[in-house]
């Protein structure tokens, strides 16, 4: 694994001593006490000349997939076009609905994925929200990719080319392994400098 200077090492071990009781409090607790409707997420297979595009977000730290929630008022594609382009700085045409991904335990929410691809705009990170943004070759994903994105992302480059199926839905529990796989990614990028792959 490449070395970070320790400088920039301590600071990122304290960002995560600090940020890991607000993501413990968002995944444990808000959703079964503050929040009236579930969570649901829409996520992008972004497609383009260099590959898939993965991001990493400022809080927890690993390799996952573009996307955010709607607005009030706004439908999925668009919002999933708005929450690409603002995180990512791309502009995506959005081809297919891949499958809804219904999680439970940890932060429980439906990811509903979408393939798209890459139709202009310029890759940009947002420092508010998207530490790194890079291209994978599908077959090349980096070691740091939070694992719950590897089934979707599967289904997603297998759907590429074939023709339209019915979204798939999938259920899965995210318990006390998926946070601990969470975290160890989370410290590996920090311990790197964000570098692990």
């Amino acid at each position: 694994m490449p070395r970070a200077p320790l400088a920039g090492v301590v600071r990122d071990l304290l960002g995560a001593v600090l940020s890991y009781p607000s993501i413990a409090w968002w995944g444990l607790v808000s959703p079964r006490v503050a929040e009236r409707e579930p969570l649901v997420v829409l996520q992008g297979v972004v497609r383009g000349e260099e590959g898939v595009l993965l991001a990493v977000r400022t809080d927890l730290r690993g390799w996952e997939l573009p996307g955010g929630t709607l607005e009030p008022g706004e439908a999925l594609e668009d919002g999933l076009r708005r929450e690409i382009r603002e995180e990512t700085g791309l502009e995506v045409a959005v081809d297919r609905h891949i499958g809804d991904y219904r999680r439970t335990g940890f932060r429980p929410h439906t990811a509903c994925v979408y393939l798209c691809r890459a139709v202009g705009g310029t890759l940009t990170p947002q420092p508010e929200e998207t530490r790194l943004l890079r291209w994978f070759q599908p077959e090349a994903l980096p070691d740091t990719l939070f694992p719950w994105y590897r089934e979707p992302l599967a289904d997603a480059l297998a759907a590429e080319g074939a023709p339209p199926a019915v979204a798939r839905t999938v259920e899965e529990r995210q318990g006390a392994a998926s946070i601990l796989a969470a975290m160890a990614i989370d410290l590996r990028m920090r311990l790197s400098g964000d570098r692990a792959g």
